[in-house]
């Protein structure tokens, strides 16, 4: 009987020698990361993955790809790519560029040796590939060290750029210096608890002292472990206590001079970045996360505009300001919307032009009251945003339209044709839902039952002749 194209292909991969098989997967797992080929790429890892391990039942995805062992030190840290990088952070496509100049040009031989070592470990302790991960690691900080700062008579440009595109060699400093200080990071992490509800004094000055490690006071890695704590804390922002508390002074020059300053710079770039992000969440409609960045973006603002002493013409305090303006024209144009958009749905139309097809989207509702729900959180952040104005009077409008609109939808029920009322009935459930929002479940529950009520068809029974 003839193989099956199925059977043809297991039959070549298991004539691979070994190499060559860890070599095919790990080239198949980066083609799923991108997204490349991913039928194809999921079809053949199965396969390998059966043969690797000798069993057909045992499908479990691999975790022994080699780079993504040697950069796991870098996970907190790791960001998209298509965002931009604070101090503390790098790019995660910043890293496939970097292990392949690892693997290509800089450190083959210790990069095949540790692709052989977990091919020979397979099935081993975590420990025993921690060593192996741990050797590699030190040589790839050493490798990369060189290239940064070259021997005399080397071109730095020349050999900066064989790593990768310049975003690459941006971030390769940060990769170099965490690699190479793995274990001052995890023994930092180990002081940190695993929620900072609060960062009063007596947190701020543990901090201090958990971070008054040499290899972690330098101006490349204090970002890093700055980073690490920013991780535990539920008010982000917070982090600009440890400047301030350095520097003994809430006074910008004097907190920017210390080593501490890049805080204040790291808080304003988050929450730059949080702008940015509830910005595009909005423009796609999506509305769910709304109230917990707008807390942390509203928290945040006026946390840095009350403990710090910022100058509005200062660098920090001219981004500062940045960032309200662009909330602030974010959110107006979304509050400017809702008035409309809730009219379209429960405006009267007269009855000509009402036909027994005509239905409301539910769709449509569901997002009108989304966005009145946004209206009604934006007013608890409105003044430290600078849309104080606004959105008041947007909210006021849009509660006196609705609650007139839902009585006179009522009234229509009552006595309209037969073959508007279905119509009517579902623009009145829309202003019922959007009651429940704007005055709460009483009063939305009181206008179902007169809409309810209105729905009743009482039959008048024909009076008797003489």
């Amino acid at each position: 009987m003839s193989q099956t194209p199925t059977e043809r292909l297991r039959e070549y991969l298991v004539q691979l020698p070994p190499q060559s098989q860890a070599l095919l997967m790990r080239e198949f797992e980066r083609a799923l990361e991108r997204g490349d080929d991913v039928a194809v790429a999921r079809f053949v890892l199965e396969e390998l993955r059966k043969i690797v391990r000798g069993s057909d039942e045992d499908t479990a995805p691999r975790t022994e790809d080699p780079a993504r062992l040697m950069f796991r030190a870098l996970e907190p840290f790791l960001i998209d790519s298509n965002q931009q990088p604070r101090p503390g952070q790098i790019r995660r496509g910043s890293l496939t560029s970097i292990w392949q100049w690892l693997e290509r040009e800089s450190i083959p031989a210790q990069v095949r040796e540790f692709e052989g070592g977990l091919i020979n470990l397979r099935g081993g302790s975590a420990a025993q590939v921690d060593v192996l991960v741990r050797k590699l690691q030190v040589a790839a900080a050493e490798a990369i060290e060189k290239v940064i700062n070259p021997e005399p008579g080397v071109d730095r440009q020349r050999a900066m750029s064989r790593v990768g595109p310049p975003s690459t060699v941006e971030d390769l400093p940060g990769v170099g210096a965490v690699l190479a200080n793995r274990e001052a990071l995890e023994t930092f992490d180990g002081k940190l608890s695993s929620n900072l509800r609060s960062f009063g004094d007596s947190q701020v000055n543990s901090m201090i002292g958990a971070l008054n490690v040499p290899a972690l006071q330098t101006p490349i890695m204090l970002p890093f472990a700055l980073t690490m704590i920013l991780q535990h804390l539920t008010q982000p922002w917070q982090i600009v206590r440890l400047a301030i508390k350095v520097a003994g002074s809430d006074d910008e020059i004097r907190v920017a001079a210390t080593p501490y300053g890049v805080a204040v710079t790291m808080a304003i770039h988050d929450l730059a970045q949080l702008t940015a992000d509830l910005h595009d969440e909005l423009k796609r409609g999506h509305y769910t996360n709304v109230a917990e960045k707008l807390k942390l973006i509203h928290d945040g603002v006026r946390g840095l505009r009350t403990e710090l002493d910022l100058r509005s013409d200062s660098t920090w305090g001219k981004r500062l300001a940045a960032i309200r303006v662009d909330i602030s024209n974010a959110l107006k144009s979304e509050i400017e919307s809702v008035p409309g958009r809730v009219r379209r749905l429960l405006r009267q139309r007269p009855d000509k032009e009402v036909s027994a097809n005509s239905r409301i989207d539910q769709l449509e509702v569901d997002e009108a009251a989304a966005l009145i729900d946004f209206v009604a959180i934006c007013r608890n952040y409105a003044s430290e945003l600078a849309i104080n104005e606004m959105t008041l009077r947007t909210y006021s409008e849009l509660q006196q339209y609705v609650e007139k609109s839902t009585e006179a939808l009522v009234q229509s029920l009552r006595g309209c044709d037969p073959r508007v009322k279905p119509f009517r009935h579902m623009q009145a459930l829309a202003a019922i839902r959007f009651c429940e929002v704007l005055f709460g479940h009483d009063y939305a529950q009181l206008m179902r039952r007169a809409v309810e009520s209105a729905m009743v068809v009482v039959e008048r029974k024909p009076a008797r002749a003489g």
